[in-house]
């Protein structure tokens, strides 16, 4: 049956054709697509594309991206969907910022006496609810390895996270996940977490400490090393992995181990 949708979608996907060579080279560049099948390459490619359309990529001032690098931050973006129906998951935002470095952005928190304390505060990427995601060039050069660091995969966690609204640890869940597991799950890894910096702020934690600042931070903590340290978060908080794996509904993992059964460069454990 013929259907508007899938005529549109084709059409974008021939008008804005990659050359092989390019799309080689990003995959290339980017060591956490390593392992993937031809199925899910193409898959991805295919999506990138559409990303691409669908999504205004601004660079201000000190940055400038060719082809290849709003490729790779799209196949970066367009990895956690893989394996999820095509849903306009991204949907709520219209626009990535790229800053040439860190920013400085208005924060607010009203702690436990009601007291509401304001700062200036450093980062390298926000999502606004309703509005642009802002990434800082550096940490999107620096995303795409096994490394436990992915900014871009970060930030658009949050997106994913801001469906429900507000961003609070809880994305939408498919009907054949509980919300009181997943609740659970992180609920109790998070505060294992904060125990540990309370006891010692200085600890050295199997993730990023920033995971503890607050459940939307956890989950788009845990996000990125799903993808980008799969082995150290499912050694850190095994649970915490299978609830995001079957958010996700990939076990970059076992893509990880296969990895390093396979090819020499990953022989040695992350």
């Amino acid at each position: 049956m013929w259907s508007f949708r899938d005529w549109h979608r084709k059409r974008i996907l021939a008008r804005f054709a990659i050359e092989p060579t390019v799309w080689q080279r990003v995959l290339d560049s980017l060591p956490i697509l390593d392992g993937l099948t031809a199925e899910e390459t193409e898959r991805l490619y295919q999506r990138s594309i559409l990303f691409l359309h669908a999504k205004r990529i601004t660079a201000l001032a000190g940055v400038e991206l060719q082809t290849e690098d709003r490729l790779r931050l799209a196949a970066q973006a367009q990895l956690p969907l893989l394996h999820l129906a095509d849903l306009n998951w991204y949907q709520g935002f219209h626009e990535i910022v790229i800053y040439p470095g860190d920013f400085h952005s208005p924060q607010k928190h009203r702690d436990s006496a009601g007291v509401v304390h304001e700062w200036d505060g450093e980062h390298s990427g926000e999502a606004w609810l309703q509005g642009p995601v802002i990434l800082a060039w550096p940490g999107v050069q620096e995303s795409g390895a096994w490394e436990g660091y992915n900014l871009v995969i970060h930030e658009l966690a949050h997106k994913l996270d801001m469906l429900n609204g507000d961003a609070n640890g809880l994305p939408p869940l498919h009907r054949n996940m509980r919300i009181e597991d997943w609740a659970h799950t992180m609920q109790s890894a998070y505060d294992s977490l904060n125990a540990t910096l309370d006891a010692d702020p200085d600890a050295d934690t199997a993730i990023d400490p920033y995971a503890a600042e607050n459940p939307a931070e956890f989950f788009a903590v845990t996000s990125e090393y799903l993808f980008s340290a799969p082995d150290v978060l499912h050694e850190a908080y095994p649970e915490v992995y299978r609830q995001l794996a079957s958010f996700y509904r990939q076990d970059p993992l076992m893509r990880l181990q296969q990895l390093q059964q396979s090819h020499p460069q990953y022989a040695e454990p992350h």
